[in-house]
Order: structure tokens, then sequence, then C-alpha cells
């Protein structure tokens, strides 16, 4: 399992363009071997659903065998340390601003040299608020490459859990969509506020409801979230048949 975890950060960090980062102390590394989601930081609400990334690692532990720290990292999207975290989130309740065009470049090279963000429209918005923003933002980051619906079939809907759909704390669209690199999803994208379904009040309630379909649709985005993160620790690997077992065994 050491091996999967370690397969996109090694991507990340095995640049030549990032060696500096190499040189942190070894003990920095040693947390960093773990989970933590990397939270981007930008000019609208953006942490609107930091209990529910929270959260959602703390599922991540309890569910699998990945070792986690349970927080949420937030960081200016033209840093450095972006490189040093596998899995990154994007979220509002609402538009934000242009990104600069140092954040586009350093998003575009985090994102080519490995990384993944997962976005998610917080206000479930379509055509107008994050999802507007969201949209144009990445046109610039990856004007070659621009979001597609994801089919059922894809890795990302049996990582883990097996799913054919992608709900949150709402229903608006059935499906994520991806901006593709080769193969690989360096982004995929809900307009169904994902995270709001995972958030938790400091007293452990859920801070949203969940509509429609109520808490078998919470639970459903709860295991969303952790074939996502599943999928950004592991790249393709359960593309290959010869898991097809090892997938029906954490099914059953």
């Amino acid at each position: 399992m050491s091996s999967w975890r370690l397969t996109r950060r090694n991507l990340l960090l095995g640049t030549a363009a990032l060696a500096p980062l190499l040189a942190r102390r070894a003990d920095a590394f040693g947390e960093k071997n773990r989970f933590i989601p990397a939270v981007a930081r930008h000019g609208g609400r953006w942490d609107a659903r930091l209990s529910g990334l929270r959260r959602i690692t703390w599922e991540l532990q309890r569910r699998t065998s990945v070792e986690v720290v349970p927080d949420a990292r937030p960081f200016a999207l033209s840093s450095s340390e972006l490189f040093e975290y596998p899995f990154l989130y994007m979220g509002s309740d609402g538009p934000f601003p242009e990104l600069t065009d140092a954040e586009v470049t350093n998003l575009r090279r985090y994102l080519t040299y490995g990384g993944f963000l997962l976005a998610d429209a917080n206000d479930g918005s379509d055509g107008d608020g994050f999802d507007a923003s969201f949209r144009r933002e990445m046109a610039r980051v990856l004007p070659q490459n621009p979001l597609t619906e994801v089919p059922s079939s894809h890795v990302v809907f049996k990582s883990f859990f097996m799913l054919d759909a992608a709900p949150g704390r709402l229903l608006n669209k059935p499906q994520l969509t991806a901006a593709m690199l080769g193969k690989r999803a360096a982004v995929l994208y809900s307009q169904n506020d994902v995270a709001g379904a995972w958030s938790r009040s400091e007293s452990g309630d859920y801070e949203f409801d969940v509509s429609p379909g109520g808490e078998p649709q919470r639970e459903l985005a709860v295991r969303l979230g952790i074939n996502i993160c599943m999928y950004a620790l592991c790249l393709d690997y359960k593309d290959d048949a010869v898991h097809l077992p090892l997938i029906l065994n954490k099914r059953r």
C-alpha cells in the first residue's frame, strides 16, 4: 500500500525543476508521506468547506489503510509548496476574482507534473457563481484540455467503492467533469458541492442537509470522496483487470 500512496507524490517531486523541495528535512517528509489535502486560496470564499475536507480525510483513514493527517492546509496557488501535496481542493460558495498570471502558471505546472485538483461548486452553480469563475480560469490554466463529462466506466468510480454516479450535498449533475492530461484526470469537477455533504460542525453534527436523497445520498458522497482521494494517490492502478478480485472484496 505504501507504494501506491507515493506514486503521485513521486511524480511531483521527481522533476529537476522541483529539486529545492527535496532539500527539506527528512522529519518533515515523514508527515508529508501521509495524506493531507491542500486547499487552494483564492480571492473568493475559499475556506467554506474546510471541515468537510478534514472529515473525508478521517473517513479515508477509517475505511482504508491509508495513513492521514486529518487536516486541510491552505496555500496560495503561486506557492511552490503545492508540489509536496498530491491532492489539491478548490471550492467556493460564490464567484472569485481572476487568478494572477503567476497563479495560472504555477497551477498548470502542478497539474502537468502529476498533481491532482478536485474542484467543487459549493453553491451548486451552473453558468454563474463558482461555476462561471472556475470554467473561466480552467480555460486559462489548461486551454488545450477542456472539461468533459466523466463516464461511469471511469476508474474513479471503482478505485475503492463501486459507484456509478457522483452525488454531493446536491444532485444537480449526475456525473463529474474532468480535464484530461493523456489518460489521467488531472482535474475533477463537481457541481454538486460534494464537500458540503461531508462537512460537520464542531459539535459533530452534519452542517448541511442533503437533497434530494437524504442520508443515503450523503453516504454515497462520502464513498465518492474516498474514491477520489484514492484516485489522487494511486493514479490508474485500478484500471488493470488484475485488480478486479480486490475491488470485489472491498465492495463486499
